[in-house]
């Protein structure tokens, strides 16, 4: 009796054993074509979402050079949602081409201190009298890294217009730029710079500073 269990005991065994060695061999044949699956895998998501390639040409063209004395003296991060749309009616639900656009800009403004001469400058019984040039926009752009389509929703009949996001972008460095201005950013450029010469000035041993408006 005890020879038969141990008989069996070792059959059971046996099989086991048999079963692991051919799980192992399958294992290895299996394995060669998994990875072949995953890279024919890859190679087909690259064709169907090629990453683009891209080529500067080697020669470049500087236009012009200029020498700049700008005082930049304020900074607004706008933030300005467009809505840019075409083809609406009745039929909108065909031909309809809409979307919005989430637009991050930046405005800087300030004076331009080449303006600055030596006729804008003078003495009058101890007080230094300065006429500063109107203060000006110097950038009004679009972050490109933090401005982007939110939604799109395009007719059953159209193809997406791929001029509409341009337009939409060209239209929210527009609109940041005249938000800008109507939040006064103008005045606040020349009111900083008046600061920041009033520091300037003082330094140099002119302590009571006079600042003329500029000229019409």
């Amino acid at each position: 009796m005890i020879a038969a269990v141990i008989l069996i005991l070792v059959i059971l065994a046996a099989i086991l054993f048999l079963g692991y060695l051919v799980q192992n061999k399958i294992t290895e044949t299996l394995d060669p074509l998994r990875q072949v699956n995953a890279e024919l895998g890859t190679q087909v998501a690259n064709l169907l979402h090629p990453t683009p390639t891209i080529i500067p040409d080697p020669v470049t063209i500087i236009h012009e050079v200029q020498a700049l004395a700008r005082l930049e003296t304020i900074r607004y991060n706008v933030e300005k949602v467009i809505t840019a749309e075409t083809g609406q009616g009745a039929f909108a639900f065909l031909i309809q081409d809409r979307l919005l656009l989430v637009a991050h800009g930046t405005v800087i403004a300030g004076i331009d201190m080449a303006m600055i001469t030596s006729d804008s400058m003078w003495l009058d019984q101890g007080v230094l009298n300065v006429r500063l040039p109107a203060a000006e926009v110097f950038i009004a752009s679009l972050d490109n890294e933090k401005t982007y389509v939110y939604d799109r929703d395009t007719g059953l009949l159209k193809n997406p217009d791929p001029n509409l996001e341009t337009i939409a972008r060209q239209a929210a460095e527009e609109e940041i730029l005249k938000a800008a201005l109507e939040d006064g950013i103008l005045d606040q450029a020349t009111n900083n710079a008046k600061m920041y010469l009033q520091w300037f000035f003082d330094t140099l041993g002119y302590h009571q500073i006079n600042f003329v408006p500029a000229s019409p």
